[in-house]
């Protein structure tokens, strides 16, 4: 009958559906998780971001295990050494037929050095030093860096050059020289000095610290003009050209802006100035070899240290010593750091 409705498509002959089978499963509710797909072959294989960082790091441990290798054979293992040689003392057995024997004595080499007017006595020199080489240093490489940067600077690779190559030499064969040209009698310098009516001993004891510094500024003074000049170079000319806009001289730019800018490469010159006049031996051991100098064996902890081991066999002296400096560096170092660290923070 035309009138009679048609069957849905589906379910011929008004049969029921069909039950889902299990490969067509249901729809999940709404806020269900559901896992994603995963790709085909993904299994048991590590990712690829997993294996890069693997390759990283293994690259990363290959290229630094040198490194670590000789810092430990080279500055771990020696200061593990000195710390445990420090604890012993030799001592004469009996009425001394049987030899030294060595003994552990504690803290005995500490208060022996600290106990030790020549030992005290280094560090007031150290004192003295820093007050005049570190002042002069700092300025005078500071100075030279800036007149290096500025625009109406000529033949910069020339003065780098000039400035740098005293650093290159030897500290030993800087200091025989300058104990030529402080000598009388061998000296032009002193000659000249005498022709135009200055008369100065180098090696008495109120030269002895001046002479010692000059060595030093004239060995390191480049090194530090290096730097800087590095420092400045990387200073963004914008900031300088925007401030020349504005009508600041080079005296402003170089005190407001440049200085400000690399106060990083300051803190680390300082620091390094720092630690380098606490090891300051090989100038004044050099010059008490001369006739008439007023350097003794013990004028620097660092010589009291080399007298004790090598002249006076002492070695757990020489060693708490040793130590003793190496702890004064380390505080004067965390000071510092830490004094600008301060500085920085302040708004």
């Amino acid at each position: 009958m035309s009138g009679t409705p048609r069957p849905a498509s589906g379910n011929d002959g008004g049969r029921p559906p069909k039950a889902p089978s299990s490969q067509q499963r249901p729809a999940k509710a709404p806020g269900s998780r559901q896992r994603p797909a995963k790709a085909p072959g993904s299994q048991g294989r590590p990712s690829k971001t997993l294996s890069s960082r693997a390759r990283t790091r293994l690259a990363a441990g290959t290229l630094l295990a040198p490194f670590f290798a000789l810092f430990t054979v080279a500055m771990i293992v020696p200061v593990a050494y000195a710390l445990w040689l420090s604890l012993f003392t030799e001592k004469q057995s009996g009425l001394g037929f049987d030899g030294p024997r060595t003994v552990f004595d504690g803290l005995g080499n500490y208060a022996a050095a600290l106990g030790d007017q020549a030992f005290r006595e280094g560090f007031w020199v150290l004192l003295g030093y820093c007050a005049f080489y570190i002042p002069l240093m700092g300025g005078g490489a500071i100075v030279l860096a800036l007149l290096l940067d500025t625009a109406l600077a000529r033949a910069r690779r020339f003065f780098q050059l000039a400035l740098f190559l005293p650093h290159a030499i030897p500290g030993l064969i800087a200091a025989l020289i300058w104990i030529y040209l402080y000598t009388p009698q061998l000296s032009p310098v002193v000659a000249a000095m005498e022709a135009g009516g200055i008369g100065f001993d180098f090696f008495s004891s109120e030269g002895t610290l001046p002479s010692i510094v000059n060595i030093a500024l004239w060995e390191w003074l480049g090194y530090n003009v290096v730097i800087f000049y590095a420092a400045l170079q990387a200073v963004d000319r914008s900031l300088l050209e925007a401030a020349t806009v504005d009508g600041a001289g080079n005296w402003r730019i170089a005190f407001s802006i440049k200085l400000p800018l690399i106060r990083s490469s300051l803190v680390m010159v300082l620091l390094f100035t720092i630690i380098g006049s606490l090891q300051l031996f090989t100038g004044p051991l050099i010059l008490s070899r001369g006739s008439g100098s007023a350097v003794t064996s013990t004028w620097t902890p660092n010589m009291y240290a080399y007298s004790a081991a090598f002249e006076r066999n002492d070695y757990g002296l020489a060693a708490a010593a040793s130590v003793l400096i190496a702890l004064v560096a380390a505080v004067l170092s965390f000071a510092v750091t830490r004094f600008t660290n301060r500085k920085e923070a302040r708004p």
